[in-house]
């Protein structure tokens, strides 16, 4: 289930969120407004629902969160942006790999 999460998940929305991947779940998060979409099949779902959200496109990454280990990853299609320093689907710059960690430990952890 694809969730818009803005302010600390509860244990149900975490659930929610984790049954599309059994245990871990897809996100894509806000880094300017501090804000994510959980869940869904791929990407691009959180994607289109965070622009419609008022979300611009370049503070958007893609990644996911592990909730047995609590590993986050940072990998999605949607991080390739060749014109942006991003030519891998892994997040590249530290500064935001350091914000999208903020963001999900806040709101998912």
């Amino acid at each position: 289930m694809l969730l818009i999460i803005k302010k600390k998940a509860t244990k149900d929305q975490i659930k929610n969120m984790a049954q599309d991947f059994d245990g871990y779940i897809k996100v894509v998060v806000d880094v300017d407004q501090e804000m994510l979409a959980g869940g869904g099949q791929r990407h691009f779902e959180g994607e289109q629902k965070l622009l419609q959200e008022g979300s611009r496109q370049e503070n958007l990454w893609g990644g996911g969160i592990d909730l047995e280990s609590r590993e986050i990853d940072y990998n999605s299609i949607i991080n390739l942006r060749p014109n942006r320093n991003n030519p891998g689907r892994d997040i590249m710059s530290a500064d935001i790999r350091k914000k999208f960690d903020m963001i999900v430990k806040e709101l998912l952890l």
